[in-house]
């Protein structure tokens, strides 16, 4: 499974307050199973639940919520398009540990494909493929989420780099 790490890593590039204190940032898969149709092989998909806990977080949880959302936006989409599914995608507890800490848990489920192909030779080729992208991706741009109490920056990421392909609406 590659997305519980690429998760990680864009949250902890993107928010501020992560990259202060990157182990209060923890990931776990929970709920998974495996899928395969044996459709024309052995791919599957892992399907399962992404938990995402911040411990003692004391900064706005908007800063780590944008940069999920935008992540999510390329390796999940379905979820912030699907009205049906997003409903229910994102649910989350907080744990409220002083006036200005929380802790956070964030679930809403994954799913990655594993392309399995049967090589002449008789070895098994592995591929993880990208998501599809809904929208018509857009070259990298900068965004940058600023308290506008006190102008401090609370989150900063690049935007996902296009994909060459497009399922549009």
């Amino acid at each position: 499974m590659r997305k519980p790490n690429s998760l990680k890593s864009h949250l902890l590039s993107a928010v501020k307050e992560l990259q202060r204190d990157p182990d209060r940032l923890l990931i776990f898969t929970d709920k998974g199973n495996v899928r395969c149709t044996k459709a024309n092989g052995l791919s599957f998909e892992y399907v399962y639940e992404i938990n995402l806990i911040l411990t003692d977080f004391a900064g706005e949880l908007d800063a780590v919520m944008l940069p999920l959302f935008d992540w999510v936006r390329t390796h999940q989409h379905e979820l912030l398009v699907n009205t049906e599914k997003s409903k229910e995608a994102f649910k989350f507890e907080t744990e409220i540990l002083s006036n200005h800490t929380v802790d956070l848990s964030l679930t809403f489920p994954l799913t990655e494909r594993v392309i399995v192909k049967r090589q002449g030779d008789g070895t098994l080729d592995i591929s993880f493929p990208d998501e599809p992208q809904y929208e018509t991706a857009t070259e990298p741009k900068p965004f940058k989420m600023i308290d506008h109490k006190t102008g401090e920056v609370l989150a900063e990421w690049m935007s996902a780099p296009p994909e060459n392909h497009y399922f549009g609406p």
